[in-house]
């Protein structure tokens, strides 16, 4: 038998107990002979490793929300380049342009659907997958930086998305924006001067458009880029992620381990298959959202800012402008950034939820979140009122410092009331903590978005 007859009898041996795995259960490498072939002839194993731990590999440890992620990201680029040939980024000519898209190309109504809803499902995803990492301590060492890279992910997603919504010019883009941007004139000292640098100048107009065009075409995906590229480094230095283990076992030193491929990328190519058949169907049943061409002279009644901006347009109609746009987010930032590197009693990576206790206090909080945030909403509309009840105090105070420091010490207080009622350590009272305020500001995006009408006044969904 000659070399290459061997190398081939070798290669289809290896390949027929990797088609068999698929129905059989992992692949174990048999030998050397097997790590060779598949590092040598596999170009995308030199995206992945050649083995990871066997039970990293199930499906409710990470959702697959890393990788759908990133496939969504690879639709929007294919999608937005395909935009790009009939988009024409001026104030006369933008809505013209999308009409074209939808009206007179071949599946251009499709094409921008497939956008719009990947966008949309990105933001969704990506903040789901830090919820996955911070819940399974993906964030401990030798991983605290990659959080930290995950936030900056997470942020320039929600850029590129704040970017893209004004290219429709319709009444809906253009005052979402318009009220986004005019948050940031709250910001003191600076804040008209930032307003003009988003704005292009002092209203939303043709230098907004080209700014936000080039921004969103050109300089936060190639920002996105190259920090997912830094992302997923990270990930390969810190040999995969995280394995899981139960609230009562001690770290697995030598995990079982299984070939790369087909354990891993079979999974991979399954989630994304089933990801874009459903990104797909849904943009046929549901098309992107179109309004009227956009008039800078007739405000909607409401206007809304993008939904993943409306906590905070909800929170600013309770307190000062200043907590709601400038201090509240980025303490809220400041402690996200944090939290890989505050002190921490046990090493709970791994562990869903890091204990028995972990669990428990997380189900109190977010019970404690939904009944506070609905209940202080109702009785700040319609009773509190620091500005009347002491009419000598500033505004900026009475409105703000006030129930920003009444909140605080709640916070604080619950913190406290945790760790001490479940002797919990810090680690459960600090992730109680996490989750009352994920979900007390989820209830303020769900406000928003449905429970604001005429006015921003507070109605029921089937009234708008």
């Amino acid at each position: 038998m000659t070399d290459g007859e061997g190398r081939t009898e070798e290669r289809v041996g290896f390949l027929t107990r990797v088609w068999r795995s698929i129905v059989r259960g992992p692949v174990v490498p048999r030998d050397d002979r097997d790590r060779k072939w598949i590092v040598v002839n596999n170009l995308i194993l030199h995206l992945r490793p050649l083995q990871l731990p066997a039970k990293t590999l199930r499906y409710t440890h990470t959702f697959g929300l890393g990788g759908m992620s990133l496939v969504l990201f690879l639709l929007l680029a294919a999608t937005g380049i395909l935009l790009m040939f009939v988009y024409e980024p001026t104030p006369e000519r933008a809505y013209g342009s999308i009409l074209t898209l939808q009206n007179e190309v071949l599946f251009g109504k499709l094409v921008r659907s497939i956008h719009h809803w990947s966008a949309n499902f990105l933001i969704a995803i990506v903040a789901l997958h830090l919820l996955r990492v911070y819940f399974t301590g993906g964030y401990v060492a030798p991983r605290q930086f990659n959080w930290v890279i995950g936030l900056f992910l997470l942020f320039c997603v929600l850029a590129s998305n704040f970017t893209g919504y004004l290219m429709p010019w319709d009444q809906l883009s253009y005052w979402a924006i318009t009220i986004s941007t005019s948050m940031i004139g709250y910001v003191p000292l600076a804040g008209d001067w930032l307003q003009r640098v988003v704005r292009g100048g002092p209203e939303i107009g043709s230098a907004t458009l080209i700014n936000f065009y080039t921004l969103h075409t050109t300089i936060i995906p190639v920002t996105l880029v190259l920090l997912m590229a830094w992302h997923f480094w990270r990930v390969r230095k810190a040999h995969g992620v995280v394995v899981p283990r139960g609230a009562d076992e001690e770290p697995d030193e030598k995990p079982e381990r299984v070939l790369t491929l087909p354990n891993l990328l079979l999974r991979e190519f399954v989630v994304a298959t089933v990801l874009v058949a459903f990104v797909m169907v849904f943009s046929v049943f549901v098309n992107a959202p179109l309004d009227e061409a956009a008039n800078p002279g007739m405000s909607p009644n409401p206007a809304k800012a993008p939904w993943y901006f409306v906590g905070i347009q909800e929170l600013l109609l309770h307190v000062h402008p200043l907590f709601a746009v400038l201090i509240v987010p980025l303490l809220v930032a400041v402690a996200l950034f944090l939290i890989p590197y505050l002190r921490y009693e046990k090493d709970t990576s791994g562990i869903f939820l890091m204990s028995r206790e972990g669990r428990r206090s997380a189900a109190i909080a977010a019970a404690a979140a939904l009944v506070v945030t609905p209940v202080y909403i109702l009785i700040d509309e319609w009773w509190i009122d620091f500005g009347g009840w002491l009419p000598g105090l500033a505004p900026v105070i009475g409105n703000g410092l006030l129930p920003a420091a009444i909140g605080a010490a709640a916070l604080l207080t619950f913190y406290a009331f945790i760790k001490k009622r479940f002797a919990v350590a810090n680690n459960e009272a600090i992730q109680a903590s996490f989750v009352f305020l994920a979900v007390a500001f989820t209830i303020l995006t769900v406000t928003g978005v449905w429970f604001r009408g005429s006015g921003m006044a507070l109605v029921w969904p089937w009234n708008l």
